[in-house]
């Protein structure tokens, strides 16, 4: 647990509301209104780790961001979110911080993320650079 300010901290989740995580989701432009929400404990047990800022004034998840690895290499930062009115208190930075804590921990020092354009300055103090020669692709299922 982490303390960003007074009234938020940062906690390593095996759960959390589902509601509240589609909210985020949402929040971030990711949910589409086929996906289940029923996925969301599969989703969070699934990732090698997941952060939570939690307001404590009404225990409601204010922001989140993941980790997906095999516990032993590779990690991959995604679905980073705060909610529009938590942030610029530092409370991204902390998830950030959190998830790369709980990577180096497990002897995991290579973690990659896509950013979003516009946000690399974010990225850029947490020790993160652009993969020079490398380029981000996603499978779009034609083939």
């Amino acid at each position: 647990m982490t303390g960003v300010e007074s009234n938020v901290v940062i906690r390593l989740v095996d759960a959390w509301d589902e509601g509240e995580i589609v909210y985020l989701y949402r929040a971030g432009g990711w949910w589409k209104d086929e996906y289940d929400p029923a996925s969301i404990p599969a989703l969070i047990r699934g990732s090698f780790a997941f952060a939570v800022a939690i307001d404590t004034g009404t225990g409601r998840a204010v922001g989140m961001g993941r980790v997906l690895s095999d516990g032993i290499s590779d990690g991959y930062i995604q679905d980073l979110v705060v909610l529009p009115e938590f942030r610029k208190q530092g409370i991204g930075k902390e998830i950030v911080a959190a998830l790369l804590r709980k990577c180096t921990d497990a002897g995991i020092t290579w973690v990659s993320l896509i950013a979003e354009p516009g946000t690399e300055s974010f990225y850029f103090p947490q020790g993160f650079k652009p993969m020079q020669g490398y380029v981000p692709l996603l499978w779009t299922g034609d083939c």
